[in-house]
């Protein structure tokens, strides 16, 4: 009898997810790094540390964690310290990589519609500040998930795989930190980003019928408005980034509430519809990781330019090194 449906896609979908992921952000970080995208600093800033927490989710969760506990069973990978270690990096990687998403949200908010702040707060300076806490808190409060779990099994004393203790179900501590947890990431965040998404829509609405009503009283509705165009391009890399992300995570959100109100602890087989749920929804929120390389390629001119470049370097440096 063959294995169900979903093991088998697991283990076709995290193989391809790391193989694209890694490359993908590798390539979005060293071309934003250049600075040549005709962004601001504290934009580039935003979506070079997005690109990197991204790449460290890809590294930890689909290769140290999936792929190894499908293809690489007995390897040290899945020694239980290790293992213990491997989720409290999933989640602060995690957890870093969604909160700086809603911290670019929040500066692109600020930027439109908060006009006395946006000297102050929309700079290369301050977006450097908010990444490092952004980074250090994700770690520090992801460092508790290495005492929740304890060995599935012992081989010659070898402690193996993870498992939560049962006490982690029945303490009313783990339970706080848990419900802390899955309000922090991914609760709340995902909550932020659609609020600040709409209130920055209704400013631009307001903003643009009055801006069209002065140019139609001083220079005619055809003049072309510079201002508009500028905020236009950075909306749509906005609305790009903050839409990927909410349609991707919908699923896990909407789950986590479910799992948290039913008290489900476990699963009765791989066929379990509550497992198929979780594990489509595990998919597509790590399927957020690569996103943001192709919202960059589709929306950004500049960025194509610079991919197109650095594409062409390898063959241009064969041609040369041939006719030398």
């Amino acid at each position: 009898m063959g294995k169900p449906a979903i093991l088998q896609i697991e283990r076709i979908y995290y193989p391809v997810l790391s193989a694209v992921g890694v490359p993908v952000n590798l390539i979005a970080i060293m071309i934003l790094s250049r600075g040549q995208c005709g962004l601001s600093k504290c934009i580039t800033y935003y979506l070079v540390g997005m690109s990197t927490a991204d790449l460290l989710v890809v590294i930890i969760d689909p290769i140290l964690r999936w792929n190894a506990q499908i293809y690489y069973p007995d390897s040290f990978l899945n020694i239980t310290p290790v293992c213990s270690l491997i989720y409290v990096l999933r989640f602060a990687t995690t957890i870093v990589s969604v909160w700086l998403t809603v911290a670019f949200t929040f500066d692109r908010f600020v930027a439109i519609c908060c006009e006395n702040l946006k000297s102050k707060y929309c700079t290369a300076k301050a977006a450097a500040l908010v990444i490092g806490n952004v980074s250090m808190v994700g770690c520090f409060v992801s460092v508790p998930w290495y005492f929740i779990y304890e060995p599935y099994y012992t081989i010659d004393n070898v402690p193996w795989d993870c498992i939560a203790k049962k006490s982690f179900f029945s303490s009313s501590i783990w339970g706080a930190f848990d419900m802390f947890h899955r309000v922090l990431t991914p609760c709340v965040p995902f909550i932020m980003i659609v609020l600040l998404n709409v209130l920055t829509v209704r400013r631009i609405l307001i903003a643009s019928r009055v801006r069209k009503g002065f140019r139609g009283q001083s220079n005619g509705e055809n003049l072309k408005d510079t201002e508009i165009e500028n905020r236009r391009k950075s909306i749509i890399l906005l609305f790009s980034i903050s839409g990927s992300f909410i349609l991707l995570w919908i699923t896990r959100v909407v789950y986590q509430i479910y799992a948290r109100i039913t008290n489900i602890q476990y699963y009765y087989s791989y066929s379990d519809p509550r497992y198929i749920t979780e594990s489509t929804s595990m998919m597509l929120q790590l399927l957020s990781t690569c996103t943001n390389t192709c919202i960059y390629v589709l929306t950004q001119a500049r960025f194509r330019e610079e991919l197109k470049n650095a594409l062409k370097c390898p063959f241009i440096l064969i041609v040369k090194l041939g006719s030398a």
